[in-house]
């Protein structure tokens, strides 16, 4: 077992990041292409209104800067505590998991009533990670 292993859902989480970074990325392209956004609203983002499709990858990109920023620092505060054992690793592969579900549904065909309740799981097992490695602190003092 390595000494960091919450490191490797952490690197998941980042390779998501990048994977719908490249999602966005191509939707710009695709929006300019097809003629709904000009380029110069890329200046600004100002000017005119961006596509549906354009406005998803948008903000689902935006998102993965809002609780996950939670699940990292979480993750290095396991491994500072020492707190990394097979139930908080599991529980970090399981928001990793409902993440990239939520991505998955989100940028492909956006059904609420799929995304919420990944989306409201991957916020429970957050909480349930943060309380866990709390617990496991304040119980060693």
């Amino acid at each position: 077992m390595t000494r960091y292993p919450l490191l490797y859902p952490m690197l998941a989480l980042v390779l998501l990041t990048f994977g719908v970074a490249v999602a966005l990325f191509r939707a710009r392209k695709r929006s300019v292409r097809e003629g709904h956004t000009p380029v110069s609203y890329f200046r600004t983002f100002q000017g005119s209104q961006e596509p549906e499709f354009l406005a998803q990858a948008t903000r689902h990109f935006s998102n993965l800067f809002e609780t996950p920023t939670l699940f990292y620092a979480g993750c290095l505060a396991g491994m500072v505590a020492d707190v990394t054992g097979g139930f908080v690793v599991a529980v970090a592969w399981a928001y990793v998991a409902a993440r990239c579900l939520h991505a998955w549904i989100h940028l492909h065909g956006n059904r609420l009533r799929h995304r919420i309740p990944v989306f409201f799981s991957s916020f429970v097992l957050l909480l349930i990670l943060w309380i866990h490695i709390g617990i496991v602190v304040a119980l060693r003092n």
